[in-house]
């Protein structure tokens, strides 16, 4: 004859507590399978629907950065090359100016005559001189090599040259003779 159970007796007691297990093992399942549902889905958004794992995808997305690290480092070695030739070829460029006017005959002209230094980064250029008087205007140029004239200056052509080296004042009245 059968043995009947009760659920107070010891075998029914243990009969409940592993079926509760069992129905929270379910309801874990059951959670755990929707959040494997979402990575998946989540995953499959990043991976853009390809049939690939995520460690393959990293891979090929690290080998991208490298080559795109590679490119933007050529460029820019490129543009250091470019920068350096155009720094190069700035140096012979007129970088620094002074002006000077000043009344060449002491005549209260309102200070017409004047000389303009225009020089490049090493100190070499020239000199331009305008000198006027009531009825004539004369006009000279000397060459500045490194900061020395080849034919001596005036006062007002080497206050031209000094102010130009100090990068003076370039309001056009910086020394009046």
């Amino acid at each position: 004859m059968p043995v009947a159970t009760t659920l107070t007796d010891t075998q029914g007691i243990v009969a409940l507590a592993a079926a509760g297990a069992a129905a929270l093992a379910l309801i874990c399942c059951l959670v755990l399978a929707l959040y494997v549902r979402r990575i998946r889905r989540d995953q499959r958004a990043v991976l853009g629907g390809e049939a690939r794992d995520l460690v393959a995808h990293a891979a090929q997305t690290q080998r991208a950065f490298q080559a795109l690290s590679d490119q933007v480092q050529a460029t820019a070695a490129a543009l250091d090359a470019r920068m350096a030739g155009a720094e190069a070829a700035l140096r012979g460029t007129i970088s620094h100016s002074a002006l000077v006017r000043y009344d060449a005959y002491n005549e209260l002209s309102g200070r017409q005559s004047m000389s303009i230094a225009l020089l490049d980064d090493e100190s070499t250029g020239v000199v331009i001189s305008c000198i006027l008087h009531r009825d004539q205007a004369r006009v000279y140029g000397k060459q500045v090599l490194g900061g020395r004239a080849e034919l001596d200056l005036s006062p007002e052509e080497a206050e031209a040259v000094r102010l130009a080296l100090a990068d003076g004042q370039r309001d056009g009245g910086a020394a009046a003779a």
